[in-house]
């Protein structure tokens, strides 16, 4: 992909990889969702926090693929984003009506190639996918069409210039550490990744959260579940956890200090996989005190990049 919103501006150029970016979704779902902030207004407080970037949710009234098509309204986007000197990480679309696993391949593709026509039209470098159904155990049949319709999805992408990234959590299908990476071992394809959520990974592996009556529990907690994953990742959500549920469905998503993620020792032990991503994004996904906590979590990450790489992890 060539357009320059696909990587970071120019102005803060001088800031070695990864750059920072914002969830947008966090101001507009759970305590948000009766008055969401707009996406202007969103750019502005991310700009002004010192964030890099923004990933984008695309759930109205937030940029959706099929709003942004008019070049009047992609000029708009595109102004808005370089106004406030921002790049944007990813793309985390509405897919809600097309589960992957149920769908047929032909509805889920023509869904997918809508999203990837908004990605090129902004010059977002990734897509984000889940399983949308709820956690269950894992049926073979469906297990396998999740394989197949993914893989295709990954080879649209590519042709796209768009990265795939699928993001597990403890809410949808397909949450057992072992199986996650069986999912990724089966799809085996190199524009298909995992996005490493350390809320939605400390949860699964210290909780077993929704995991059913005999919970998958790793040893290690988040930190073996990172070096379990870490050849397979290829984006980065950091925010804390205590390993309980918001209304009991997925994830709570904490401020950075208030939780039990040692963040240090889970960015060691993805190594290059986090120290070599172009991006990292601030989930505060569900947070009531976003406003205050996302502007104080800018220095918290940077302070974290900083210290992997005097670390020199590799």
């Amino acid at each position: 992909m060539t357009d320059q919103l696909a990587s970071p501006p120019t102005a803060r150029s001088a800031v070695s990889a990864p750059s920072l970016s914002f969830g947008t979704w966090a101001f507009a779902f759970g305590p948000f969702a009766g008055d969401p902030w707009d996406f202007p207004r969103i750019c502005r407080w991310a700009a002004a926090a010192g964030y890099d970037g923004v990933e984008i949710n695309g759930f109205r009234p937030h940029p959706h693929d099929r709003d942004v098509v008019l070049p009047e309204d992609v000029a708009a986007m595109r102004t808005l984003l370089a106004e406030n000197g921002l790049s944007v990480s990813g793309f985390a679309p509405d897919l809600t009506t097309t589960p992957p696993a149920l769908s047929s391949e032909r509805h889920y593709l023509k869904r997918i190639d809508s999203c990837l026509d908004f990605c090129e039209r902004i010059g977002i470098p990734l897509l984000r996918v889940d399983t949308v159904s709820a956690p269950g155990p894992v049926d073979e049949t469906r297990f396998a069409h999740l394989v197949s319709t993914w893989r295709r999805a990954a080879d649209r992408s590519a042709d796209r210039g768009v990265q795939l990234i699928w993001e597990f959590e403890p809410g949808f299908w397909i949450n057992r550490p072992s199986d996650v990476l069986r999912l990724l071992d089966e799809i085996d394809h190199p524009n298909f990744r995992v996005l490493f959520d350390t809320s939605h990974a400390y949860t699964g592996a210290v909780a077993g959260g929704r995991q059913g009556p005999e919970p998958e529990i790793l040893p290690g907690g988040v930190v073996e579940y990172a070096q379990m994953l870490r050849d397979h990742v290829g984006h980065l959500h950091l925010i804390d956890s205590v390993g309980v549920l918001h209304d009991d469905e997925t994830s709570e998503h904490l401020p950075f200090g208030a939780g039990a993620v040692d963040f240090p020792a889970v960015l060691d032990a993805l190594g290059c996989a986090a120290s070599a991503l172009p991006w990292w994004t601030v989930d505060f996904c569900f947070w009531p005190e976003v406003d205050r906590d996302g502007r104080d979590a800018v220095p918290f990450v940077r302070g974290l990049r900083d210290g992997l790489a005097v670390r020199g992890v590799r």
